[in-house]
């Protein structure tokens, strides 16, 4: 069975590139424009193996998500990855802080976000 990966970004480009990407190693991939679309995603009972999201989006932005997810059961262990321009040790301390697993800078080299994944799947 196919690993779930959830991605979420505002920008339909790096949806179409990070989807591309997964679907290329045999992923199973799940998209949302934002946090909040996320968040509702996750809220519904569906799980994933993996979560890759942006920091900056309208709604609910990546920390905020990260802090929303692991309040529920099912993420509580779920690698979280932020991919975005924030680049900031401050920002990397505030993701940590939030609960998540990692984090990449956009752009984004493909062979690293498969490398990243298949790590963090296990």
């Amino acid at each position: 069975m196919a690993k779930q990966v959830l991605i979420v970004d505002d920008s339909p480009s790096i949806r179409q590139m990070v989807e591309a990407t997964l679907k290329s190693a045999s992923y199973a991939v799940t998209a949302a424009k934002d946090g909040q679309e996320a968040f509702d995603i996750c809220k519904g009972g569906k799980s994933f193996d993996f979560v890759l999201t942006d920091q900056n989006m309208p709604r609910m932005d990546g920390l905020t998500l990260v802090k929303s997810l692991r309040t529920l059961p099912a993420f509580s262990r779920t690698p979280i990855v932020m991919l975005t321009t924030e680049a900031s040790d401050e920002m990397k301390a505030q993701g940590r802080a939030a609960g998540a697993s990692g984090w990449m800078v956009k752009p984004f080299d493909p062979r690293k976000l498969l490398e990243v994944a298949a790590k963090v799947m296990g």
